[in-house]
Parts: structure tokens; C-alpha cells; sequence
């Protein structure tokens, strides 16, 4: 692996960004860090350390850090479509869109589906050996929560061309009426009390993170402290004078969530790290263009979503060790217990990487090449709203009381996790099929 990564990185063209690069490792790893320092366990269950000290919350402002992963996705999307699109063959119809899909999605669905396949095998031998009771249930319920950032990815990739369309045309201003829809739904919401609207915000507020991506590949954020500025004046407006809670992750219990569904204070709190990270462009860009951080960089990003899919699996891992050799877990935010903290952190990267090393393999980059003539958009177009819905349905389900047919609501439909596993394997292999 060290030559391939060494090999990979002195081949970087001088004309990539890799400061994007950089970001895209940073906010999944701050991601992954903020979920194993908020996992409170105890003997009674998973809590969460922001409910036990809410002071702690004001954290949620620089580490939520979710809306620059979709910043970054957009600048990724927009570049890699306007490659295919020069590369089309004359006389191709909508086979771009095809080969635009597998290429971005065949790298995050292949170790997403090992993951659900793997983990609903395990799932249903626990439960029919008897198991799922304790700290085992919280897990099968848990470890399929990360894949909502998947669903969300999914939608982003399908959306990219005609959204694409639309910034050509008109940049500021799609970004503009995307905002706009964010804000008419939580006025809608809160002001007119109109139900299930706020679900729309799933959608609006963040393609309006992932329009900023685009605005980035033109080099239109000409004025990143101002973008930071506004974005962070306007959340602070909101969460003091709105409905607004003052955590931007979800808290257990809250009525009112800035994440599910997303919610306008989440968009301007988007605006402002994402102003925040254009800012330290040009000391990130000199710190990139270190040799050994580059090859850090180019190894972390070959594994990231592998990594990201199996963490939270990592984390509850440990704590089923401390528990089963009886090493006392201490109640969260006392000092017994940010003293084990460096420890227990320690403890699941080295399981991370452990099961990175395992199933790395079926993250691999594949190759783009639009065909000649191919009529496969609407398999795509299938495809990935299958998937979309499979891995939505599975990240609110879980994989506990599989035996007993335990199900969750999606949009308006309740789903079971077998059904969703069967929506986002058949939509995945429509993709396939589409792309080649």
C-alpha cells in the first residue's frame, strides 16, 4: 500500500486542488472524532455527552462540520461532469449521465453494500441465537445511523447535472432560490403549522450546500469573510430569536432538530463554515503541498468511506469489551471519565483500522468512459432512487427486531430492513447494469 499511495501522489497532476483533497479528509474525520468523544455509554444504555453538559453544544458550531463534506462534494461533482461531457463520444445520447453515476457511485456504494450485507448477516444470526438484548440491541439499532449522509450523497450525485444546468445559468441565483425554498418551508413550518412540509428541507438545504461546490469550481466565492460572516450572524439571529435549538447536531428527545429535518439555521451555519474553510485556503493549500502530507492525504482519502461506515461499529466494539471484561465505565463528563476518554478514542481508531484493512479492497476508484449511444439514463434515474430509498429506510430502521418485523417510517410509508436492504441492492445493480 505505501508504494501505490507514494506512486499516487507523485503522479498528482499540479493542476488538482488539493486543498479540497484536504477538506474532504478533514470533515469526515472530525465527523467520526465528534461521534466517538458524543457516544456517553453506560450501564443503562447510550446517551449523549451534549445532553449531559449542553454547555458543550456551542462546540456543535465549528465541529459539525457535515455541510463542508457536500461543499466539497459539489466542487468534486461539477468537475467530474464537465469532464465527461468533453469526453463524450459524438453521437452519444444519455449515456453521460449513466457513466457519471457509476463512476461517482460505484466507489461508495460498493463498500456501503459489503457493510449492509455484512452487518444484516451478523444481525440475524444474534437474533435468531437468542440475542439483541442489552448493549448488542442499541448496536443493531445504531450502526446503520451514518447511513443517512449516504442517502443524502446519493440524491447530491443525481442532481448534479440539471442543478448544474441551472448554475451555469444563472450561479448566484440557484443557489439564491434554494435558500429561498429552505426558508419558505420553515416559515411554512413553524409559522403556519403545515405538517410534513419540513421534510422538503432534506432536499433544499442541502443542495444548497452542495450549489456552493459548484460556486467554488468557478472560483465564485470571491468573498469567503464575508459569506462567513453573514452565515454565522444569521444563524446566531436565528437560534436566538427563532424556534431554533442551539445544538447543530440532533439531540435525544428534542422536539426541534437543526438536522432532521434540516432546518434554515443549518444552511446559514453551512454558509459560514464554508466561508470559514475558504478562508484558510491559502495556509491549507501550502500546508498540503507538503510531500508527507500529501501522501497522508492520499492514503486517508483512499480509505475514508470504508472508515466512515464502519466507526460507529469500531466504537460500540470497545465498549461491548469494557463491559464484558467488567472494566467500569464512569458516568459521562466526570473526571474518571474524560480521563478514559484519550484511551477509549485510542482504542477505536486501532479497531478502525483493523476493519478498514479488511474491507478496503471494495473501495477502489473506477473508470468514467461515457459509451456510444446508450439510451440508459432512466435505469440510472431508477437506480439511484432504489438505492436512495434502501439506505434512508435502513439508516431509520436498523437492523434490531429483525425477527419481529420491526419497522420505520419513511416519507409516508413504513419500511422493514429486509425491504429496505432489497431496495438499495436491486437500485445498486441497476446502476451497474446502466453504466456499463
Amino acid at each position: 500500500m505505501g508504494s501505490s499511495v507514494r506512486e499516487l501522489a507523485g503522479a498528482t497532476p499540479v493542476t488538482r486542488d488539493r486543498y479540497i483533497d484536504l477538506l474532504r479528509v478533514a470533515s469526515l474525520g472530525t465527523v467520526v472524532l465528534g461521534h466517538w468523544l458524543m457516544a456517553a455509554v453506560t450501564t443503562d444504555g447510550v446517551g449523549n455527552l451534549l445532553a449531559v453538559v449542553p454547555g458543550l453544544q456551542l462546540l456543535t458550531w465549528v465541529l459539525q462540520i457535515m455541510p463542508v463534506f457536500f461543499f466539497v462534494g459539489g466542487f468534486s461533482h461539477a468537475l467530474s461532469y464537465r469532464s465527461l461531457l468533453r469526453k463524450r463520444p459524438e453521437g452519444s445520447t444519455d449515456s453521460v449521465y449513466s457513466a457519471f453515476l457509476r463512476a461517482r457511485l460505484q466507489r461508495l456504494l460498493r463498500p456501503t453494500m459489503v457493510f449492509v450485507l455484512v452487518w444484516g448477516a451478523a444481525a440475524l444470526i444474534v437474533q435468531l441465537l437468542g440475542g439483541g438484548g442489552g448493549l448488542t440491541g442499541v448496536t443493531l439499532r445504531l450502526v446503520t445511523q451514518p447511513l443517512w449522509f449516504i442517502g443524502i450523497y446519493l440524491a447530491m450525485v443525481a442532481f448534479t447535472p440539471p442543478l448544474l444546468k441551472l448554475h451555469d445559468r444563472y450561479g448566484w441565483g440557484a443557489f439564491a432560490a434554494l435558500a429561498g425554498a429552505a426558508a419558505t418551508v420553515d416559515v411554512l413550518r413553524f409559522a403556519a403549522g403545515v405538517p410534513y412540509l419540513e421534510f422538503l428541507n432534506f432536499a433544499f438545504v442541502w443542495l444548497a450546500v452542495h450549489q456552493l461546490g459548484f460556486l467554488r469550481a468557478d472560483g465564485r466565492i470571491r468573498r469567503p469573510a464575508l459569506l462567513a460572516g453573514s452565515g454565522l450572524g444569521a444563524a446566531a439571529a436565528l437560534v436566538a430569536l427563532g424556534p431554533y435549538p442551539l445544538s447543530m447536531v440532533g439531540m435525544p428527545g428534542e422536539k426541534i432538530s437543526n438536522m432532521a429535518p434540516p432546518t434554515l439555521a443549518l444552511l446559514c451555519h453551512g454558509l459560514w463554515l464554508v466561508g470559514a474553510v475558504e478562508l484558510l485556503r491559502a495556509p491549507g493549500a501550502r500546508l498540503v503541498a507538503r510531500p508527507r502530507v500529501w501522501r497522508t492525504v492520499v492514503a486517508a482519502n483512499g480509505v475514508a468511506m470504508t472508515a466512515f461506515l464502519w466507526h460507529l461499529t469500531a466504537m460500540l466494539g470497545v465498549y461491548g469489551a469494557m463491559l464484558a471484561l467488567d472494566i467500569p465505565l464512569p458516568e459521562p463528563a466526570t473526571g474518571a471519565w474524560w480521563a478514559q476518554v484519550p484511551l477509549r478514542i485510542a482504542v477505536a481508531a486501532g479497531v478502525t483500522a483493523a476493519l478498514v484493512a479488511v474491507f478496503r479492497t471494495f473501495e477502489r476508484p473506477v473508470s468514467a468512459v461515457p459509451g456510444r449511444g446508450t439510451r440508459s439514463g432512466p435505469l440510472s434515474a431508477l437506480g439511484v432512487t432504489l438505492t436512495l430509498l434502501g439506505v434512508l429506510g435502513l439508516s431509520m430502521v436498523g437492523y434490531g427486531g429483525l425477527l419481529e418485523g420491526h419497522t420505520a417510517l419513511l416519507i409516508a410509508v413504513r419500511v422493514s430492513a429486509p425491504a429496505a436492504v432489497a431496495m438499495a441492492l436491486g437500485g445498486w445493480l441497476l446502476v451497474e447494469r446502466a453504466g456499463r
